[in-house]
């Protein structure tokens, strides 16, 4: 695939070039090589695309919720129609395997089109008064101006749960997507331009991270942040948002426990494992993390899990369909991972599965099954984001629930267990926002998303996720 400079700044309905010319290259991490570039754009770039929003909030604020649906759901159709398109893009920019790219795109059209159909709901609400000459009713408006900042490794769809509700509420957007994985953003922002969007309803920056939302963040338009990523950086973000009280919704790490009891149907559940660890070639922030195995049924188990993985066929997705893995998105991520294996195997963790052949060129590394991981090694603390699997061993319900949650994670987990009382038992007990019980893909554009604990706050989805960027008004009148 070969692209030339990509104008990837959308302001005030035009594509641009960043001020400052300055342009930045887009490796494919499968082959380690620059494929593209984008124009790169700086504070300036960035601060003009919000005072494009703020001068279209007052128009698009008071546009019909029919004249909204409308532009969302064209944009659904869009993404539909050239999700091959978009996805062969994605793949190359993200190393994630195509039919799990395409999928993507798919997904992305899921929240336009749920959206389009929610904001066309009325939720407002009258009260009952004590006294006969007065009335109370309570009704919705939108925020302002809502930064949409994602991540690299859901680039289109991540983006699309914010973009979506931001929009059908009746905000204007300035998103930021990763320099990492920036062009299926560009393409999802042009099926919003063909769909129809007024000129700076939905703008797109590109730009170092840190320094372009921090001078966004003093805009006085600005009244919602809305971010995916790291907890480090949520933090940060809720000390920038203090000083204009800027509401916030943000999912941040996670740790996930994925919890298999010995009722459980251990075929069904090996075939979850492999989707919620090996999706996205392991990146993805409800990824399960920590596998707990109940003794009586660990070693069955782990042998079919083991063979799958035996049987994984990893490559370049740009070149191969019939991929199950693919390579982590860059370099840095690739060492890390490989020296919290090498720290976990000199404490005495032992892996299951020989290394399997990757490509010689590119950022991959091999699926990893670890057993007789110590509690003190990195890897049985922290969000891996990567194909490597530690096993647990356990023996009792209350134990397992207790090591599940000694994580200050907690944004997903996983149970699987034919037990009825036992599944309500645990999902009440564990602390987690999202929990897939006997179910590896829990998220549909219909439910919320988020974490509890350091893992973020706010929803996204479901109408909860419409209203995070909606102001309440409550007005009392006496007549």
């Amino acid at each position: 695939m070969k692209k030339e400079i990509r104008e990837s700044l959308f302001i005030d309905g035009e594509w641009q070039e960043a001020i400052n010319k300055e342009v930045k290259g887009v490796i494919n991490p499968a082959t380690g090589k620059v494929f593209c570039e984008i124009g790169y754009g700086e504070v300036d770039d960035a601060l003009s695309a919000v005072d494009a929003a703020d001068r279209a909030f007052g128009a698009w604020s008071k546009t019909s919720v029919r004249e909204r649906a409308d532009i969302l759901n064209r944009t659904a159709d869009l993404l539909r129609q050239r999700a091959d398109h978009i996805g062969l893009i994605l793949a190359a920019e993200s190393g994630k395997p195509l039919p799990q790219a395409v999928g993507e795109v798919k997904f992305s059209a899921e929240y336009f089109q749920w959206f389009a159909e929610e904001i066309r709901r009325p939720y407002g609400q009258s009260i009952p008064s004590d006294a006969a000459n007065k009335r109370h009713h309570v009704y919705t408006q939108p925020a302002g101006v809502a930064l949409c900042l994602s991540p690299w490794n859901f680039p289109v769809s991540i983006q699309a749960r914010k973009l979506a509700p931001a929009l059908a509420a009746g905000c204007t957007v300035v998103a930021r997507g990763s320099e990492v994985a920036p062009l299926s953003l560009i393409e999802l922002f042009q099926c919003l331009q063909d769909a129809g969007i007024p000129k700076g309803v939905a703008n797109l920056i590109q730009g170092p991270a840190a320094v372009t939302t921090a001078a966004m963040m003093k805009h006085p338009a600005v009244r919602v942040v809305s971010f995916t990523g790291s907890t480090p950086v949520g933090r940060s973000l809720m000390r920038q948002a203090a000083d204009g009280v800027i509401r916030l919704a943000l999912e941040l790490g996670g740790n996930a426990p994925f919890i298999v009891f010995a009722d459980a149907d251990i075929e069904k559940a090996v075939e979850g494992a492999m989707i919620a660890k090996f999706r996205n070639n392991g990146q993805s922030c409800i990824g399960a993390n920590r596998f707990y195995v109940h003794e009586r049924i660990y070693d069955k188990f782990t042998a079919l899990f083991a063979e799958k993985i035996l049987r994984m066929k990893i490559g370049n997705p740009t070149e191969e369909v019939d991929l199950d893995l693919g390579p982590m998105v860059n370099l840095k991520d690739k060492a890390r991972i490989e020296s919290l294996i090498y720290e976990a195997e000199a404490l005495g963790a032992k892996p299951l599965v020989p290394k399997a052949e990757v490509p010689a060129e590119g950022y991959y590394v091999p699926p990893v099954i670890l057993e007789n991981v110590p509690e003190s090694a990195a890897l049985a603390r922290e969000e891996l984001f990567a194909p490597v699997a530690p096993l647990f061993k356990f023996a009792d319900e209350n134990e397992v629930i207790e090591k599940a949650n000694s994580s200050d994670m907690g944004l997903a987990a996983y149970v699987y267990t034919n037990d009825l009382s036992r599944s309500i038992r645990v999902t009440e007990s564990l602390k987690f926002g999202i929990i897939g019980l006997n179910n590896a893909l829990p998220s549909v554009a219909y439910a919320p998303m988020g974490g509890v604990k350091q893992s973020g706050i706010g929803r996204e989805g479901a109408r909860i996720g419409l209203e995070e960027f909606m102001d309440v008004k409550y007005v009392a009148t006496e007549i």
